[in-house]
């Protein structure tokens, strides 16, 4: 299955998918295991999976768990270069675009690129920009790049528009993980007007309005994670998705 198509399919039938992140780091092994389970019921499309350090977790480990319990793609999305397996039905080739890091734009890619190639996994370039959010997140610590200024949606959206014209299949706007503040509304619908290729929006959507109210500003894909590593709040999954997927 190309993951890509996949995805612009979704989009297509039901207007946006919807995209769960998991940092083994975060979610043991087990846990994820029955997490997998209900976000496939839940109607989720995807997951995502990796984090900024993975200290404790591993990555073939709790792919080759989730892919046990459910049957909706696992992609890959790296914090590091050693963050790529073969059990993984894609991955997401990030390139810290909103940053002047060189390393981050495509230093690690070439070094991930040979493994990539030997795994056979599916890379979908994705220019990924980190927004301001009221706090320093992780993200933007550990890429040593500034994040776009919120009250700057013309900034994104002209990054954004470059990241199309360099042959880049999705833009990321990223207000990272367990952000103050998610990506502002006027800024996704700028990119989105500016753009042809789908805008995923991710960081600080702690509910189903704020999710909603996302896609209809115009992002295709909608990102939580954080939110949900609380299983208390496991059962709100399908309402998620039933607020994203609008069509």
């Amino acid at each position: 299955m190309n993951i890509y198509n996949y995805l612009l399919d979704v989009i297509n039938k039901k207007g946006a998918a919807y995209l769960l992140l998991i940092d083994p780091d975060k979610m043991p092994v087990e846990k994820s295991e029955k997490f997998a389970g209900i976000c496939a019921s839940a109607g989720v499309d995807a997951f995502l999976i990796g984090g900024s350090l993975m200290l404790s977790g591993n990555l073939d480990e709790s792919i080759e768990a989730i892919k046990k319990h459910s049957n909706i793609p696992v992609i890959i999305f790296p914090g590091s270069v050693s963050q790529v397996s073969p059990a993984a039905d894609a991955l997401l080739y990030i390139s810290l675009i909103s940053g002047r890091n060189a390393d981050q734009i495509i230093g690690k890619h070439i070094m991930a690129a040979p493994s990539i190639k030997k795994f056979g996994i599916e890379p979908i370039s994705t220019g990924y920009m980190l927004i301001e959010s009221g706090k320093v997140t992780t993200a933007e610590y550990m890429s040593g790049s500034k994040p776009i200024p919120r009250h700057k949606p013309e900034i994104a959206a002209a990054t954004a528009l470059a990241a199309q014209y360099m042959g880049m299949k999705l833009v990321y706007l990223e207000a990272g993980s367990g952000a103050d503040n998610p990506v502002p509304n006027e800024m996704i619908k700028l990119v989105s007007s500016q753009c042809e290729i789908p805008v995923i929006v991710g960081g600080g959507i702690r509910d189903s309005n704020t999710a909603s109210e996302k896609v209809k500003c115009g992002a295709k894909i909608i990102v939580t994670g954080n939110f949900f590593e609380d299983d208390d709040n496991w059962e709100r999954i399908k309402e998620f998705a039933e607020a994203i997927h609008n069509k």
